[in-house]
Order: structure tokens, then sequence, then C-alpha cells
């Protein structure tokens, strides 16, 4: 019974990592697309301008 409780562990990781990769693979596109592309370029916009604008300050 020692290989059964040793390959549990292991064996549901596994399947909660596959179900995972499966999730990520089925969100990818789609109708959200978009949505979460412009979230994205948004967030890198406003991650752009903050470091542009302390860049500034310091050069002052």
């Amino acid at each position: 019974m020692d290989y059964v409780s040793a390959l549990v562990p292991p064996v549901v990781m596994a399947a909660f990592f596959i179900g995972l990769i499966r999730v990520i693979v089925k969100t990818q596109g789609g109708a959200n697309k978009a949505k979460e592309d412009a979230a994205v370029d948004a967030a890198l916009a406003r991650a752009e301008s903050a470091r542009r604008a302390t860049s500034a300050q310091s050069e002052a």
C-alpha cells in the first residue's frame, strides 16, 4: 500500500495540471479576446507612462 500513497500526489497534481492547461487553451481567443487584449494594452500603456514620468522627474 505504500506505493499507492506514494503515487497519489503526483497523479493528482498531473490531473490538475492537465485541467489547468485545458482551461488556458480553451479561453484563448474567442469573443473575449479583443476585450482582454485591450485591457492588457491599457495596463501596459499606464505602466509605460508611469515609467516615463518617473524618469523625466529624475532627469530634472
